[in-house]
């Protein structure tokens, strides 16, 4: 099995981390691949260039099994969807691969409201990784869809290539890219918020400083 976690990475934190391995070895995925994104749909667009953010991933990630920086959305024009780069995925692995699309219990809120959301479940599984007292919005729509697809247990997701929904416990670490922005702009340190070879590139390249960030 294949996991994706996209993100804007701007930059990458422990807290994506973290909750990036809990669900690699929960699920004892094959590979879990990290996908930055160019063109924000539902968030502010990233401050950092796509060549920075890159960079700052392959730091992070180095020497941590399994884990890969897939850099496909930053090399497309126009607009980041999860559509596209599942159907790239998909026609690289074949048909018989699960692919497990892992996104936060908001996102999954929000998922029917993304673009061309069944083709999604087409394409993947989605794993939605859930925070200790999270709740979830459960709308009929919503309620409907986990009925239907929600996995009985983890081995599920390797039964079939996609379309079933997993909900999996991740570590709680309450850090925020904004905040650290915020911090590196006022002259605060970051440090042991995220990994210490992405502090020294933030410091080596000047990101995020010259003003407060309002995100």
């Amino acid at each position: 099995m294949i996991g994706i976690l996209g993100g804007t990475f701007d930059p990458v934190h422990n807290g994506h981390l973290r909750v990036a391995l809990d669900v690699y070895q929960a699920l004892g995925l094959h590979e879990l691949r990290l996908v930055p994104l160019n063109v924000a749909v539902h968030r502010p667009q990233p401050i950092a260039a796509a060549e920075q953010r890159l960079a700052m991933l392959e730091a992070a990630i180095d020497g941590q099994p399994g884990f890969v920086v897939d850099g496909r959305e930053l090399r497309r024009a126009g607009q980041s969807y999860s559509v596209d780069t599942l159907t790239e995925l998909r026609d690289e692995v074949g048909d018989a691969t699960p692919l497990c699309l892992l996104i936060g219990g908001d996102a999954f809120n929000d998922f029917f409201t993304w673009h061309r959301p069944y083709q999604i479940m087409e394409l993947a599984h989605l794993v939605v990784m859930r925070r200790p007292g999270a709740g979830l919005q459960r709308n009929p729509v919503l309620r409907s869809e986990i009925e239907s697809r929600r996995a009985r247990c983890a081995a599920d997701l390797g039964a079939s290539p996609a379309g079933r929904i997993w909900f999996q416990n991740v570590t709680q670490l309450d850090i925020a890219a904004t905040a650290i922005r915020r911090m590196v702009a006022t002259g605060l340190s970051p440090r042991y918020l995220l990994p210490e070879p992405v502090l020294a590139l933030i410091e080596r390249e000047g990101l995020y400083r010259g003003g407060s960030d309002g995100r």
